[in-house]
């Protein structure tokens, strides 16, 4: 199984569009956009942020992004190529933990909209060719190159040779013309020996194509606009948490009655957080029995529901069981895997799962999930990767309130049907 690293190139200058990393779109700066869509793809291991500037280094962490160094000054020039950044992160990589790569995704914030699975794709397509250097996203060229020119004393030179058969490209009909191909920029799956040959594409580069609709490179304010256009126009693309929440922060019925899967952690959601254990070391914790009721009403309204938890206390399944609902605990680090390899196996996508949680090691589910829910209690790390904060505590009737919430909007659903 390959090794893979996302990188974000996202350096602090731009002359054409100042600040441009940092600029809002859909409510979130674009360097989380391209933080997104590494973190959402099954075959991404890291995904780490390179940067000069402390406030793009900010904002990538709070996206869900590493950042562990910042970059050099002489690395963020306008004609710094993407070449010395990638190796420059290679390098402090291995030196400082020993890690290295099989194969480095390229993200860039400036080609925000991805549509979902799109980076899976291209790694998929560099592993099903052994001799690909790397793998680049393309889309049916705007305009023909064939019809182009140079400029050269006033006079105007063809920019292409004339493909075998047609003469005159120029004048002849584009249905006549070769079809060519524009890199969007979206996503570069490289091989590492290629990057240490000195290349950041290498001599064998596949294709993966990506629709024109989703070819917006960010360079000026207009191109945000366009941006912001097909967002509004419902263009399905790899979001950032937090798009898409009422005023008041609790998501809209249209949203709720969408929810496919709810998936519940433990402790601190199911329970109050605290436990007791006797002489012993034999465990108990405290429930609300009005939680119970609220997964009983989903139960009978036929919402598909779980648990994850990192707790391997017997516990869990007990409560679990009596309340009907599917558990699987003693986790450890493995949540998020769990909670991608539960969404598959029901055959739901990640947009429309729920989850609920309250610390940190539920941060990798709540970045997955299409709607991150915490309870009010909930450790401010937690808070801050969540779209909907409950007014509930964890294990005093926040289950409850999720439930009563969730129920009144596919209702309102029903009844618009």
């Amino acid at each position: 199984m390959l090794t893979v690293l996302a990188l974000v190139p996202a350096r602090g200058g731009s002359k054409g569009l100042p600040g441009k990393n940092l600029r809002g779109l859909g409510g979130h700066p674009l360097v989380a956009w391209a933080v997104a869509a590494g973190l959402q793809a099954d075959g991404v291991g890291r995904v780490l942020v390179s940067t000069d500037d402390p406030a793009i280094r900010d904002a990538a962490l709070a996206a869900g992004a590493e950042a562990p160094f910042l970059r050099p000054a002489d690395l963020a020039a306008d004609d710094t190529t993407d070449l010395p950044v990638f190796l420059h992160a290679l390098d402090w990589l291995a030196a400082h933990e020993g890690y290295v790569p099989d194969v480095v995704v390229q993200l860039r914030p400036t080609s925000p909209l991805r549509p979902p699975g799109l980076v899976d794709a291209a790694l998929a397509t560099l592993v099903a060719d052994p001799s690909a250097t790397a793998a680049r996203t393309v889309t049916p060229s705007p305009q023909t190159p064939y019809k182009m020119w140079r400029v050269d004393g006033g006079r105007l030179d063809a920019l292409l040779p004339a493909p075998e058969g047609v003469e005159e490209p120029y004048n002849a009909p584009r249905q006549r013309l070769p079809p060519t191909w524009w890199q969007t920029g979206h996503v570069d799956a490289v091989r590492i020996a290629t990057l240490r040959a000195g290349s950041m594409t290498g001599a064998a580069l596949a294709a993966v194509e990506v629709g024109t609709a989703y070819a917006v490179d960010i360079d000026t304010a207009a191109d945000l606009a366009r941006a912001e256009a097909m967002l509004a126009a419902g263009l399905p693309v790899v979001r950032p948490e937090g798009t898409a929440a009422g005023r008041d922060g609790a998501p809209r019925d249209a949203e709720l009655a969408a929810v496919a899967l709810v998936v519940f952690d433990f402790d601190g959601v199911m329970t109050d957080n605290r436990v007791w254990t006797d002489a012993d070391g034999r465990e108990s914790v405290a429930c609300d029995r009005g939680d119970g009721h609220g997964v009983k009403l989903l139960r009978e309204d036929g919402v598909a529901m779980a648990v994850l938890s990192t707790e391997a206390n017997p516990v869990v399944a007990a409560r679990c069981r009596k309340l009907g609902l599917p558990c699987t605990h003693d986790l450890g680090d493995t949540k998020g895997a769990a909670l991608r390899a539960l969404a598959r196996s029901k055959e739901v996508p990640l947009e429309r799962v729920l989850y609920v949680g309250n610390d940190v090691n539920d941060l990798d589910c709540l970045r997955l999930a299409g709607l991150p829910v915490v309870v009010a209690d909930a450790h401010p790390a937690a808070r801050a990767a969540a779209r909907w904060v409950l007014t509930k505590p964890g294990g005093r009737g926040a289950v409850r309130e999720l439930a009563e919430r969730l129920l009144t909007a596919r209702a309102g659903a029903d009844g618009g049907a």
